[in-house]
């Protein structure tokens, strides 16, 4: 008798473990324009949707400012249709909002429109961006996410939405700016498996990858190709190049890779843990991104 109650305990708990281990989590990454999430996070959201994760991005703009030749209604109707090829490839949703781009500023009404998408998502990761950068809308956007952060669980704020239950983590996309403090390397996840999916994705927002960006940096433009797996091939040495990791960064693939070469890593997207939600431990860490270590 006593061996067939252990015997049940013993499968009751690791039911519950494997319940665990199986729990589909829900992930929102939101920028200041269409593109900007696909740049900083597309590979680890696509490792997120082929686990079967449910992943969002939102650009709180519409992007209808940012190109050199075309703007207003007609460029925001063509990002629009940008994030909903490149989410269609990710295996993600995508919201584009109606916010005017290079005119966002963290007001009342956004901070409203980041803790509905947060709240409706349900979220147990937040994504932003960090509030130090050269793009205003980046900035804003970086501190509205942040104002959102301890708000969405108060049902008294926006209560036309539930509040969630629980505060979700939230954590920033990489950026290189020093001041006034470097971007902290707190997680670090390879998409070398996904990296010519991220690679397409950008490739989506055509506007901006062969249109614009080359043209706000000074490139040649008669150097950028037409043909569609020229485009790949060319976006993927501008925009995936393999490279050698600095100390902090190789220290960082370690810790989530320990039986991992780093040399042998070609493509690594790192994030830093925002002070402002669920501080979480290394462990909660591997729970919330279960590719961790799958080296």
């Amino acid at each position: 008798m006593m061996k067939n109650i252990l015997l049940i305990i013993c499968m009751c708990v690791g039911f519950m473990v494997q319940a665990q281990e199986k729990k589909v989590l829900n992930i929102i990454a939101i920028g200041a324009h269409p593109d900007d999430c696909d740049s900083k996070f597309g590979g680890t959201a696509a490792l997120f949707a082929k686990m079967g994760h449910n992943v969002k991005f939102v650009a709180l703009t519409n992007g209808d400012a940012g190109h050199q030749s075309m703007g207003g209604g007609v460029l925001g109707k063509r990002r629009r249709a940008e994030a909903k090829k490149a989410a269609e490839i990710l295996g993600i949703e995508y919201d584009v909002l109606d916010n005017h781009d290079a005119e966002l500023i963290p007001t009342l009404n956004v901070r409203h429109q980041v803790i509905r998408k947060i709240r409706e998502w349900d979220a147990d990761i937040v994504l932003g961006l960090r509030p130090n950068d050269y793009h205003p809308d980046h900035r804003n956007a970086g501190i509205a996410v942040q104002d959102a952060a301890y708000l969405v669980i108060v049902p008294n704020v926006t209560p036309d939405t539930p509040p969630l239950k629980k505060n979700p983590v939230f954590i920033y996309m990489k950026d290189n700016f020093q001041k006034p403090y470097p971007f902290s390397k707190d997680i670090a996840v390879v998409v070398d498996e996904v990296i010519d999916t991220k690679v397409r994705a950008l490739a989506a927002h055509d506007s901006q990858m062969f249109e614009w960006l080359p043209w706000v940096s000074g490139a040649d433009m008669s150097q950028v190709p037409s043909g569609e797996a020229e485009r790949i091939n060319w976006l993927k040495q501008r925009w995936a190049r393999e490279k050698t990791w600095d100390a902090t960064e190789a220290s960082a693939i370690k810790k989530w890779y320990p039986n991992m070469n780093t040399a042998n890593a070609k493509h690594v997207e790192f994030f830093e843990i925002c002070e402002y939600g669920k501080q979480p431990t290394d462990e909660e860490i591997k729970q919330l991104f279960p590719m961790l270590g799958k080296k």
